[in-house]
């Protein structure tokens, strides 16, 4: 989770377990707008078998996301709109249905429509070999038979979504994943921006910090150089998929340039703009 940094470093951020494993988050955003909802990404799920969720620490064998919802009065039926940054399971499998003995999960959100960009629809039809485990195939077929994808064109310069609407933009970025899309949404507060795996939590708005699993690191660091830059300037704030403690924050910066989290807030799902 940390690239090249040494373990001496991250773990002062991240303790590991006696299988070497960290603690982390696979966080989803809920925002009420007037007469919809959306949902920005769907975290792990619960469609693993009991193997693969001992291999990747999912302690939960129910579908965590579901219950969020129903916290909330909401049914993933009542979702309108779900906006994916990418298609890694970490972050998409929660679109299908918990594990059953002998029966293929199915496709959830039937009244949804689901947003993705065109390189990384692109790359989780055609994965490398390095982070082809990373997709689900199946779930790939069945949101392709769905219908209901929209599929976002990255060559533009102001990257939108017609069904979005003005409130709505998108920055792309190709360090972790090629096409990764990243959503903002204009608030009240300023910039929000949902910041993927770009920047999965608090410990990585320090510039250098990647990921092992970065298909281009120093490309990764320049794209979050980019945005931190931008956003600092505007005084937007980060949204993290998956650190353990810290969901939200702004971002500082210190006397010698290097950015950090500020004024975090604790596991909000639901953002009412």
């Amino acid at each position: 989770m940390f690239g090249n940094a040494p373990r001496a470093l991250w773990s002062r951020w991240l303790k590991p377990d006696e299988r070497h494993r960290v603690p982390l988050a696979c966080r989803a955003l809920l925002v009420r707008e007037a007469n919809r909802n959306i949902l920005l990404e769907t975290g792990i799920g619960a469609s693993f078998p009991p193997k693969l969720r001992d291999r990747f620490g999912v302690n939960e064998t129910h579908h965590v996301l579901l219950d969020g919802l129903k916290a909330h009065g909401l049914t993933h039926e009542d979702i309108d709109i779900v906006i994916l940054s990418h298609l890694h399971f970490d972050h998409a499998g929660g679109l299908l249905s918990p594990f059953e003995e002998d029966r293929a999960p199915q496709l959830l959100f039937p009244n949804a429509q689901f947003v993705v960009s065109d390189k990384g629809w692109e790359r989780a039809l055609n994965p490398h070999a390095r982070d082809r485990a990373s997709f689900l195939p199946d779930l790939n077929r069945q949101l392709d038979a769905s219908g209901r994808m929209i599929v976002v064109d990255t060559t533009t310069k102001n990257i939108r979504c017609d069904v979005l609407g003005d409130a709505w933009s998108f920055h792309v970025s190709h360090g972790h994943t090629p096409g990764l899309l990243l959503a903002e949404r204009a608030t009240s507060k300023g910039p929000l921006v949902f910041a993927g795996d770009l920047i999965p939590g608090t410990a990585w708005v320090h510039v250098p910090i990647t990921m092992g699993y970065d298909r281009f690191p120093e490309l990764l660091i320049d794209e979050k150089q980019t945005l931190l830059n931008d956003l600092h300037a505007r005084g937007g704030r980060l949204f993290y998929t998956h650190d353990p403690d810290i969901a939200m924050s702004g971002i500082g910066r210190d006397e010698r340039g290097r950015f950090h989290a500020i004024e975090g807030m604790q596991d909000p799902m639901e953002c009412v703009l």
